[in-house]
């Protein structure tokens, strides 16, 4: 791919706009020599006013989301994006989250703009460990966790069964729910399948991976060995 428009899929602007970067001698090698439109040069060699490119096509990034942001690129309001860098949300390939927390949902958020990898943590077969707290609107009464890990259990409107999951209490209001899918808003429907109501709902864990100390809008690029602990057999 050309370095032009590479860069431009990187977000820095139109083909034309990236062309007048190397015009003005602002794109440069990490000695600081100009580079011009036609030089072979690699991803991590290329300074744009002497910074590094933003993660070159195949980036994963761990979200911390707060309550109030919503995953997408189009609804009102605050979107996830708002808390990446601006040019994020002009890459081609796009970044797309990972599945989808709702507005009232904090918590681990993927985003990756690498298809295969998105279809690989998503597919029934992975079957990624996803593990959430919930606090709720009424203590348990004790038959949830049964209901829960009996693989019968169903939600309004489906007629297949929710694979079997695990209750943990760790308070009568307050609990750890792991799941081995991921449903239009499951964790929520489970517990008003059982009569309850979940009033506040946070994602603490995706496979082997944790917000390990992100604090709420923080973010980080997952490198190898983050993708090797998504996947990891360790995870609970």
């Amino acid at each position: 791919m050309k370095i032009v428009r590479h860069i431009a899929n990187l977000g820095y602007g139109s083909r034309r706009q990236v062309q007048a970067l190397f015009g003005q001698g602002r794109v440069t090698d990490a000695a600081g020599a100009v580079l011009y439109t036609d030089d072979p040069v690699d991803h991590d060699a290329i300074r744009i006013d002497g910074q590094p490119l933003d993660p070159a096509p195949g980036l994963c990034v761990l979200l911390h989301k707060p309550v109030g942001y919503t995953c997408s690129t189009r609804d009102s309001g605050r979107l996830v994006y708002d808390l990446l860098p601006p040019r994020w949300r002009l890459r081609d390939p796009v970044l797309s989250t990972v599945g989808r927390l709702d507005r009232d949902t904090s918590g681990l958020l993927l985003l990756t703009d690498d298809g295969g990898l998105l279809h690989r943590i998503i597919s029934p077969k992975a079957q990624l460990p996803k593990v959430y707290e919930a606090t709720l609107a009424q203590p348990l009464r004790g038959d949830e966790a049964a209901a829960f890990a009996s693989g019968t259990l169903l939600l309004d409107n489906e007629t297949r069964p929710l694979l079997p999951a695990a209750l943990e209490v760790i308070e009568p209001r307050r609990v750890r729910v792991t799941l081995h899918e991921g449903r239009y808003h499951q964790v929520r429907r489970m517990f008003a399948a059982v009569g309850n109501h979940v009033s506040a709902l946070h994602r603490s864990r995706i496979g082997g991976l944790s917000l390990e100390g992100l604090a709420e809008g923080q973010w980080r690029v997952l490198d190898a060995g983050g993708l090797a602990r998504l996947f990891s057999s360790d995870a609970p």
